[in-house]
């Protein structure tokens, strides 16, 4: 069997791929490894948790004589590298914890891979590291534009800074040292298993709840929403074909302004649950004070992933956001 190894598997996009993996390649033996915070949940995953091709280890990235043990030991021939702290307002009150797993984190699962490969005849160059990261190292645009793999960096909260130093470190492994990485960047995830912290979700639980939606300064924030499962199907994609080095692009070419996607949410909810006590679920949105730094808006060029390797996002927003929507109905109100 492949041995792949996934960082921070029992979270939300982590937790998604996994199930994907595991699903496609029967071939494939997994190790999850998850610091399993907040954020986490291995439930997620109770659906394979007793097959013989899965195996879940607490681990923390920061603790590096951890990563050099469990990498000993199994030994992967892959690494998809997802594990972060990705919530921006946290990182906004508290930084520190973002550096540490981030780009700490990082260093040293690399470091640690070069070491175990580099003893290996082609090592470096056969067994691929595939890291994870997000639009937002790229700062912000305008009402015009759109990120692309040449955009220049340009983070703007200390999430997206820890991010974009990671993307660096991956950079240099490879030019430095040949090792055989690639790096995604991708928006706004949704679908199942998110923290109930995200947007979405939030939405979700306090319309149901009859509390007051929060949206930030007057909703005019715009994002690019890609399905959960589409992703993990790029990254499968990138992970298999994509060229030593590259960086690739990952979005849904479906930007919305954040009050358009709450009251889009609320219709949903109309539709499903009938109107609340208070009428319509829109009722309840509450504008509350802007987030410090607040990124106007990113939108993603998949033109790159595209025509290299084929992949594009299906344009059934509405379908999924209704599908998302009604799963996590279902998981309140229990």
């Amino acid at each position: 069997m492949m041995r792949i190894l996934i960082t921070g598997g029992a979270g939300f996009i982590g937790s998604n791929l996994v199930l994907h993996l595991y699903e496609k390649y029967p071939e494939y033996q997994l190790l999850n490894i998850d610091k399993l915070t907040y954020a986490s949940d291995p439930s997620r995953l109770n659906s394979i948790k007793q097959s013989n091709r899965y195996l879940f280890k607490k681990v923390d990235l920061v603790d590096r004589e951890a990563v050099r043990d469990i990498l000993d030991k199994f030994d992967p021939q892959g690494v998809f590298h997802l594990a972060a702290e990705s919530h921006v307002d946290n990182s906004i009150t508290g930084p520190e914890p973002f550096v540490l797993s981030n780009v700490v984190g990082t260093f040293n699962l690399l470091e640690e891979c070069k070491q175990l490969w580099d003893k290996k005849e082609g090592g470096l160059k056969k067994n691929r590291f595939l890291h994870v990261s997000t639009d937002e190292v790229y700062g912000e645009l305008g009402e015009e534009g759109k990120f692309s793999e040449n955009t220049p960096y340009a983070p703007n909260s200390p999430y997206s800074a820890s991010k974009a130093s990671s993307d660096f470190l991956v950079r240099a492994y490879h030019h430095t040292y040949g090792m055989n990485v690639v790096t995604t960047n991708c928006s706004n995830n949704f679908g199942r298993f998110q923290h109930d912290e995200k947007l979405i979700p939030t939405v979700i639980r306090s319309a149901i709840n009859h509390d007051k939606i929060p949206v930030y300064g007057k909703g005019e924030n715009v994002r690019d929403w890609l399905y959960v499962q589409e992703h993990c199907r790029a990254l499968d994609l990138v992970f298999q074909e994509g060229k030593a080095g590259e960086t690739y692009c990952i979005g849904g070419d479906n930007e919305w302004k954040n009050i358009d996607l709450v009251k889009n949410i609320c219709h949903i909810l109309n539709e499903e649950l009938g109107e609340g006590p208070d009428g319509d679920y829109q009722n309840l949105i509450e504008f509350v004070t802007d987030r410090l730094g607040h990124d106007y808006r990113y939108a993603i060029d998949t033109t790159k992933i595209r025509t290299e390797l084929g992949w594009e996002s299906s344009d059934n927003f509405e379908e999924k956001l209704r599908e998302t929507v009604l799963w996590y109905v279902d998981r309140f109100k229990k």
